[in-house]
This record gives C-alpha cells, sequence and structure tokens, in this order.
C-alpha cells in the first residue's frame, strides 16, 4: 500500500501546519505520509522537533529546487 501525499503548495502558508499536524495526529504508530512542498521545510521540522521529539521520523525524498517530498513517519 502507498503511503499517502499531503501536496500542501495550494494551501494558504499560515494554514499549512495545522493541516500537516493535523495528517500526523492522524496516523497510527508506524504510519507516514509524503509531504510534497514549493521550499525545504526546515522550519517545519524544528516545529515537529520542538512539539513533537522523538516520536517522528524524517527522511527527505526529494531536495528541490521546484519541489520537496519529505516521508514524515509516526514512531511513537
Amino acid at each position: 500500500m502507498s503511503e499517502p501525499q499531503l501536496d500542501v503548495r495550494a494551501i494558504q502558508p499560515r494554514d499549512r501546519h495545522p493541516q500537516i499536524f493535523g495528517t500526523f495526529e492522524s496516523l497510527a504508530v508506524g504510519g507516514a505520509f509524503i509531504l510534497v512542498n514549493d521550499h525545504d521545510p526546515k522550519p517545519l521540522y524544528y516545529h515537529f522537533n520542538a512539539e513533537r521529539a522523538g516520536t517522528f521520523g524524517w527522511e527527505y525524498l526529494e531536495e528541490g529546487p521546484e519541489v520537496w517530498r519529505v516521508r514524515i513517519s509516526r514512531t511513537v
């Protein structure tokens, strides 16, 4: 089964993090989704690390320059 994708490129920037965290919270332990973004989501990584340290995995699948894809998984 392929992992769902969350493409946030068409979502207003102020609404992106709430949508991403909502998607993360809906995952079962061991589940994952692919985040598709128009820039490096490094600030999102820091946000996850501040609020969900030790509960997530972060793996870059594609690193620009036009599209970034990151596999975000729930580990706990």
